[in-house]
């Protein structure tokens, strides 16, 4: 998928990387969709999703979830990068890749939804948003593409996009005491 920055890649490509025959490959996925979405999760099980996202399940306050969500998906965008860019890039033109990029987009909008939530139940959500309307904008804020434009365009680092997006969801969302 990186190499060829998500265009193109079909299931005979794979069945050949893999050694083995296409009808192999169809038999443990029913479509390319399927595919390139396990393909996304077994990347995240490689590179140890579950652990790293234990500080922001151990979060004790809706504040502090915010800030652990932002930390861990700050740190995380730069190893998922590639296909996050190859999925993007192909995605306009491929069912598939598009299914991919929609299932791993629903999976940061869970953990945005599961946080705004968090800030509604302690009574910390800034009253000018409904639950609903934070959840979009933090996911928005949050958006691989954000983090291109200040990291890659703009040269800013992992911990200046992550502060920076702390302080900005933390004045936004927040509730003022």
């Amino acid at each position: 998928m990186e190499e060829q920055r998500g265009q193109g890649v079909r299931m005979r490509d794979v069945a050949t990387a893999a050694g083995v025959s296409r009808q192999a490959v169809y038999l443990h996925f029913a479509s390319r969709a399927d595919l390139l979405i396990a393909t996304t999760h077994y990347g995240d099980q490689v590179k140890g999703l579950a652990d790293r996202l234990i500080c922001w399940r151990l979060a004790a306050t809706g504040v502090d979830l915010l800030a652990a969500f932002i930390e861990f998906w700050g740190n995380y965008i730069p190893e998922i990068y590639g296909i996050a860019k190859a999925l993007l890039a192909a995605r306009e033109t491929d069912e598939a890749a598009e299914a991919a990029w929609n299932d791993r987009m629903e999976a940061v909008r869970d953990g945005c939804r599961i946080t705004i939530e968090a800030l509604e139940r302690d009574g910390m959500l800034a009253a000018e948003w409904t639950c609903e309307a934070a959840i979009d904008m933090l996911w928005t804020l949050l958006s691989i593409r954000n983090w291109e434009l200040l990291t890659i365009e703009r040269g800013r680092t992992t911990s200046q996009y992550i502060a920076w997006m702390q302080t900005l969801a933390r004045r936004t969302f927040v509730r003022s005491l």
